[in-house]
């Protein structure tokens, strides 16, 4: 009989799973979204959403981001949330199921990513939400319906991963499942149709909108005259408060026409065949752009909305010689714009949308009052023609890391730079070496900048993390946008992927590596307080330095296995501590990071040699290097010791060899190998052609 109770329990057990029932912990976190709610049923059969109700009345959607966004992480991984949608399409609130970012996980901790996702509770879809790094406070723009999220210093990949998976999967279930945000059939401009109009005609025939509010209409609106407000000046007689002017310019009909058939090519060539574009022009009292309006951002005053979703629009800032507004008739205007619009809600440009203009004025400087002005966007249905099949939101918009590689334009200009002079650098070491002070004081202005912009400003630092990352993509379906989304840390593993078939591993180890760098530093100090320097025997030593490979087998083979045990023990790289997060840590691992540089003070570079994980992966493929550029002669090792002995690093053998493997290319042995006060070599030529010289002068 007790059998018989178990095997119902487990039978009914799993039909509930079977059926989409909610585990009880998930039911709880439900709940906690929907507070008011009486029922939460069972997953959909046909949507993946669980519909929450308070008594007969529909309150919202709960749903797993899995389930409808699959964008993987930082480390690799997607991360889970439960995400809670009203009817109105206002985020209820975001719940963390599953997550395997390193840097919170075992970095900044788990509090400001607790914060970050708080920020999305009662905001809705018909807003336009920018994830902010720059410290700006939450909430909305003072004249516009832009929400800028404060981002989270230090992780800004993992938030807009996290904010793009969001808003992704809500649109979905919004356009799925609530009245109001359903799409109309897609449309497309029509390529084919053009005709020379001048600017009055495209008006008339409605191909460019208009809008006009004059300062009796801007009264009627608010209740207020323009006199209420000190700062806005006098009307001229005739002039508006506002008037815009808008235009979608993937059209041919509009945009050959108000820029011209070269300057559309240009246009189409600069931003790419999928980007759509929308023209707006404004003259009046109260442009659509603010007087401190950012080129190249989201205007604070201006929003698109279409089925009651927030469209993201963004300035081009492509106006120069060869791109501009040139229709004939074209009235003097104050501003003009060209912004790409789309974003996760995507655009339909044959659809009925609107632009939601937003009004600030001050009294006084304590006092503004603000309204919101509705300007209808619709086109001529002849723009435009039907697209049979509509394609998926995410894949008519742009990757996340197109907007980040933008966004970090400058660090990306002067990373590249510096990495096209060290490879110059390094191609004329031959040459170069024959000037010690030259050579010395590059490699510690390169130290220097490596640690302060490549590690601390631009968070630089590779790690064994991105090795096993790479693989785990490999093994679940490799995709470049991963490794994309940091562009300094894709820059830098490019460079050095490549510069291990030339050099050898040494590039990177000896030049790019801020905790390397911060190693070479700790060291000198360390000669500079004449501690006493420890040589490791040579025996030992060719035995520890192994070590570091067998670390790396199980930091790799352990993320196959479980990759929170795997973020755990990939701790024994000190780079996030002191590197990512500045030694503000939790104290032990502050003591593991500050005491291998107190050890590297006496063992030199004592970390790299022994124990750095990723220094093994790197001589691993630096074994395929295809040149051996570190020159040696005859009498190296044989008797010679003296680039041995000057080796910091102990990567030269006794008979004169160089072990690529360990070696970090720091060009001391170059250097004396062609300094003749240094290299015996060069004494004993110098010395014989002296003796050469006498015995001459002698026979004469």
């Amino acid at each position: 009989m007790l059998g018989r109770l178990l095997l119902l329990l487990v039978t009914v057990s799993f039909l509930q799973a079977a059926h989409g029932a909610p585990a009880d912990e998930q039911r709880a976190m439900i709940q906690e979204l929907f507070p008011k709610a009486t029922e939460i049923r069972d997953k959909l059969p046909d949507y993946p959403v669980y519909p929450v109700y308070q008594l007969q009345e529909l309150l919202g959607y709960a749903y797993e981001s899995l389930d409808l966004s699959r964008l993987q992480g930082f480390a690799g991984k997607p991360i889970s949330m439960l995400i809670g949608l009203d009817t109105r399409g206002r985020f209820t609130g975001v719940r963390i199921l599953n997550y395997h970012e390193p840097v919170f996980l075992h970095g900044l901790g788990e509090e400001p990513l607790f914060e970050f996702i708080s920020q999305y509770k009662d905001r809705s879809l018909t807003e336009q939400i920018i994830v902010s790094t720059s410290g700006n406070r939450t909430g909305k723009d003072s004249d516009g319906n832009v929400v800028r999220f404060d981002g989270v210093s230090k992780a800004t990949v993992s938030v807009l991963i996290i904010n793009d998976t969001i808003l992704s999967s809500a649109l979905k279930v919004a356009r799925e499942k609530l009245e109001g945000f359903s799409q109309e059939a897609p449309t497309r401009a029509r390529p084919d149709f053009y005709e020379p109009l001048s600017w009055p005609e495209l008006l008339d025939r409605g191909y460019i909108g208009h809008f006009r509010l004059g300062p009796d209409g801007f009264q009627q609106k608010t209740g207020h005259t323009l006199s209420d407000y000190p700062e806005m000046p006098e009307p001229e007689p005739g002039e508006p408060f506002t008037e815009l002017f808008f235009g979608y310019i993937n059209a041919p009909m509009v945009g050959r026409n108000l820029l011209g058939d070269d300057g559309f090519a240009r246009l189409k060539e600069r931003i790419g065949p999928d980007a759509q574009i929308l023209a707006v022009l404004s003259r009046g009292l109260y442009p659509h752009l603010s007087d401190d309006f950012t080129p190249g951002s989201s205007p604070g005053r201006l929003g698109l909305q279409q089925n009651n979703l927030a469209v993201e629009i963004r300035d081009i800032n492509v106006f120069d010689q060869n791109i501009q507004l040139r229709a004939d008739g074209m009235p003097d205007v104050a501003m003009a714009s060209l912004f790409r619009v789309g974003g996760n809600a995507g655009f339909n440009p044959g659809a009925d949308a609107t632009l939601k203009m937003s009004v600030t004025l001050r009294k006084n400087h304590l006092v503004a009052d603000s309204t919101e002005l509705d300007i209808p966007v619709t086109f001529a249905s002849e723009l435009f023609e039907t697209v049979e099949v509509a394609p998926r939101p995410e894949d008519n918009r742009p990757p996340v890391w197109i907007g980040l590689w933008k966004e970090r334009w400058l660090t990306i200009s002067i990373l590249v730079a510096s990495l096209t002079l060290l490879t110059v650098f390094f191609a004329r070491q031959r040459t170069l070496s024959r000037h010690p002070r030259l050579v010395h004081r590059f490699r510690w202005g390169f130290l220097f900048f490596t640690l302060f912009f490549i590690g601390f400003y631009a968070q630089g630092q590779l790690s064994v993390v991105n090795i096993y990352t790479l693989f785990l993509s490999i093994w679940d379906g490799f995709s470049l946008n991963v490794f994309l989304m940091d562009p300094v840390l894709f820059i830098l593993w490019t460079y050095t992927f490549i510069s291990l078939f030339i050099w050898g591993r040494g590039l990177f180890c000896g030049w790019l590596c801020p905790f390397g760098a911060l190693q070479e530093m700790s060291a000198w100090l360390g000669e500079k307080l004449k501690f006493r320097q420890v040589k490791v025997p040579e025996n030992w030593h060719r035995r520890l330095i192994l070590l570091k490979y067998p670390i790396l087998l199980v930091l790799v083979g352990t993320a196959f296995y479980s990759l929170e045990l795997a973020e755990k023990l990939v701790e024994v790289e000190p780079f996030k501590t002191g590197i990512t997060l500045y030694f503000v840590r939790y104290w032990p691992f502050v003591v593991y990071a500050l005491g291998l540089l107190v050890i590297g003070m006496f063992i030199h570079k004592f970390y790299c040699r022994y124990l750095c994980p990723l220094g093994a992966g790197l001589a691993v493929l630096g074994k395929l290097r295809l040149f051996s550029w570190l020159d040696r002669v005859e009498l190296c090792g044989k008797p010679c010791q003296h680039c041995k002995n000057s080796c910091g690093i102990n990567a030269i053998h006794k008979d004169g060899r160089i072990d690529y493997d360990e070696c970090i290319q720091c060009l001391e042995c170059v250097v004396i190998l062609k300094d003749e006060d240094q290299c015996v070599d060069k004494v004993l030529q110098k010395k014989r052609q002296r003796q050469a010289h006498i015995l001459a002068t002698d026979a004469g």
